[in-house]
């Protein structure tokens, strides 16, 4: 993941190249379960390198505590690795151009659940979905992942009546997470006691 990183920082593949400060590769766990996918640096993040580090960060920090969760804990990335000047929503050619990174991420990390925040990154993995339509339902991703639409942290800041939305939405990831977990326990019982146990509840 560190020459990953190494590749993003030193990409020339786009025109955002020309005008960024700091290429934002990712942060984060790389063997954790979740990762969270956003749409593209801001300001702050572009002057640091690292993904939301500005007040819709403060805010994702929050909402995870609200699930007993720490930043540390999962992995954060974007679609587009650099910002676009004046905050603008990425182009076509830009999220192309980024495409094989986030896929390389996924590939490395191997998520049980991803978290897409906002339109665009939503738009990303189901271009046909609306996100007004679809934020905290959970869809199959290729198979093995899950995948949980979530509205981008900023609308939280500005509209205090989406801040409980985003709440409520986040608890959908601790559920799926438990049931990851209660899976993976049921897998490791013998077939043989796993019989006996529902033997016994009849």
């Amino acid at each position: 993941m560190d020459n990953l990183a190494q590749e993003v920082i030193s990409c020339t593949k786009c025109k955002l190249c020309k005008s960024r400060t700091h290429a934002v590769p990712g942060e984060g766990n790389v063997h954790t379960d979740i990762i969270f996918v956003g749409e593209a640096p801001g300001e702050n993040e572009d002057k640091k390198g690292i993904p939301f580090c500005g007040a819709s960060g403060n805010f994702l920090e929050k909402m995870l505590e609200s699930i007993n969760m720490k930043r540390g804990e999962v992995y954060i990335t974007n679609i587009v690795k650099c910002r676009p000047p004046g905050n603008r929503d990425p182009e076509e050619e830009e999220i192309e151009s980024c495409k094989e990174y986030l896929e390389r991420q996924i590939d490395f990390i191997k998520p049980k659940v991803i978290c897409t925040l906002g339109r665009y990154s939503l738009h990303y993995f189901y271009p046909e979905f609306i996100i007004s339509k679809v934020h905290g339902k959970i869809y199959n991703y290729k198979d093995t992942i899950k995948l949980i639409p979530l509205y981008h942290p900023a609308v939280g800041l500005y509209r205090d009546s989406m801040k409980k939305v985003l709440l409520d939405d986040f608890k959908i990831i601790k559920e799926v997470i438990s049931q990851n977990s209660t899976t993976q326990q049921e897998k490791k019982i013998p077939s043989s006691s796993k019989q006996e146990e529902f033997d016994l509840s009849s």
